[in-house]
């Protein structure tokens, strides 16, 4: 078995709840109630997503050169 680690981005849906999204896993979402629920689902539907690349014998994605940061702007 092999591991791997992944960045999340979650976000406040307008109409309650969360989205997580994988940014090296295009199409890979979840959401979830709270920010638990949504870390669980996002892991459940990653290890999916990743069963199916092995399965169809595609490459796994690695995550490298993601960074990530902030920027302050006026307007």
């Amino acid at each position: 078995m092999t591991k791997q680690s992944y960045t999340v981005i979650y976000e406040s849906d307008p109409e309650g709840g969360f989205v997580a999204s994988i940014p090296a896993l295009p199409g890979c979402l979840s959401q979830g109630d709270t920010l638990e629920e949504a870390q669980r689902n996002i892991t459940e539907a990653v290890e999916l997503y990743l069963e199916t690349l092995q399965d169809e014998h595609e490459l796994v994605p690695t995550e490298h050169n993601i960074f990530q940061g902030r920027i302050e702007v006026a307007f």
